[in-house]
């Protein structure tokens, strides 16, 4: 067995755990970040949603229930979170519009608004309200977007289809990194003498040069232009995710990709390794912390049996919202199913309460009561419950 020695292990590359792991290697901690796979995000609409009781995000959050993690955040750690969210982001390429004082919507692909906190650049100029007409680029072939869904809800709307040759988000995001594909391209979307107040797209405007590809189709047909998020797998989801897995490693992180956790390794209060399998070879990974990241049941950082609800890193007690049969709620789409609130429950500094372990923090959307479909406060308190995890952290190997 392979022996490797860091200062932090962080267990999931998520928002919390990227996030979580670019704050401590940044300021020059060894840190080492362990996943089984591709995490969430990479379904997500790439948005950050802060809280969405309030048009005002902090003003949300004092509202949220008293049991809610965002309590345990500072303001000023909220607002920290999401600056440095900004500027990294910035830094990689892949500018985020928005202010925490201020929600905002997004169209989506039913024709909805969404409403989140910070959006991608590529969607900035999506309309705030019905007045805007809309004209929608559509690609032939493409499966994961339906224009008349949205022009069902929106009556000033049309849309035109352009044959990009491939059929898949990725195929066409990646045609749009070619130069003489996008000059042909807007060649014809000129042609079509737009007469709507906005162009629309699909989000597929490129993988990695998106920003700056809508600028350019927005400057040459002399109209804001926007995406609009498609169902998973979500274009704007992998940008994101790419670009903070690229911002980690850029201060200096490791990441041990496809390594799945399947033991641990304790002594007294403190876990000192957690072995992982690779290639057959099992690794014992050694730190002085370790920050558990994992999500919730998406992620895998959940599991529920018919009685209860396990996490399978650590074995961390888990909050179980009553019996099952008050898990979920009869209707389907309702927000307030009860197993929203399960999770790891914490105290102030992000440990995991009712265990004997001193080097444990946990992050993200795997923590207790935080209902985020219903509160819409998804990648907004994972990056903001990673601050205080990361400087939790700190101060305890210091």
């Amino acid at each position: 067995m392979s022996v490797t020695e860091y200062d932090v292990i962080i267990i999931g590359a998520g928002v919390a755990g990227l996030t979580a792991g670019a704050f401590l290697a940044g300021r020059g901690f060894k840190v080492a970040l362990v996943t089984s796979g591709e995490p969430t995000a990479c379904l997500s609409t790439g948005c950050i949603d802060v809280c969405s009781r309030d048009h005002n995000p902090l003003l949300g959050i004092k509202e949220l229930p008293p049991a809610h993690p965002f309590h345990l955040v500072p303001e000023q750690t909220i607002r920290e979170s999401l600056n440095n969210f900004q500027a990294a982001m910035m830094d990689m390429g892949i500018p985020y519009a928005g202010a925490l004082t201020e929600n905002r919507f997004v169209l989506s692909a039913l024709g909805t608004f969404k409403t989140s906190c910070l959006v991608p650049s590529t969607m900035k100029a999506a309309p705030q309200d019905t007045k805007d007409s809309i004209h929608i680029i559509s690609f032939r072939g493409l499966k994961d977007f339906y224009p008349s869904y949205i022009i069902s809800r929106r009556k000033n709307t049309k849309f035109s289809v352009y044959d990009a040759g491939v059929s898949s988000t990725m195929g066409i995001a990646s045609h749009f990194e070619e130069k003489e594909f996008l000059e042909s391209f807007i060649v014809w979307l000129k042609g079509q003498n737009i007469d709507e107040d906005k162009i629309a797209f699909p989000a597929v405007l490129g993988l990695e040069s998106a920003a700056e590809i809508v600028k350019t189709i927005a400057t040459r047909v002399g109209k804001p232009v926007f995406e609009i998020p498609t169902i998973p797998p979500s274009m704007p989801g992998r940008r994101l995710f790419n670009a903070l897995k690229d911002y980690f490693r850029k201060k200096g992180g490791t990441i041990y990709w496809a390594w799945p956790v399947v033991g641990i390794e304790k002594a007294g209060r403190l876990i000192e390794a957690v072995v992982t399998q690779s290639e057959g070879r099992p690794n014992s990974l050694n730190a002085r912390a370790f920050i558990l990241a994992t999500g919730s049941f998406v992620g895998g950082g959940l599991v529920a049996g018919r009685e209860t609800i396990t996490e399978n890193i650590f074995n961390l007690p888990v909050h179980v919202p009553g019996p099952r049969e008050t898990w979920f709620d009869n209707d389907y789409f309702s927000f307030n199913h009860g197993i929203g609130k399960a999770g790891i429950m914490v105290d102030s500094s992000l440990r995991p309460a009712g265990t004997p372990w001193e080097n444990i923090f946990v992050c993200g959307g795997i923590l207790a009561d935080t209902e985020i479909l219903k509160n819409g406060c998804g990648h907004g308190l994972a990056m903001a419950t990673a601050h205080v995890a990361a400087k939790s952290c700190m101060e305890y190997i210091r």
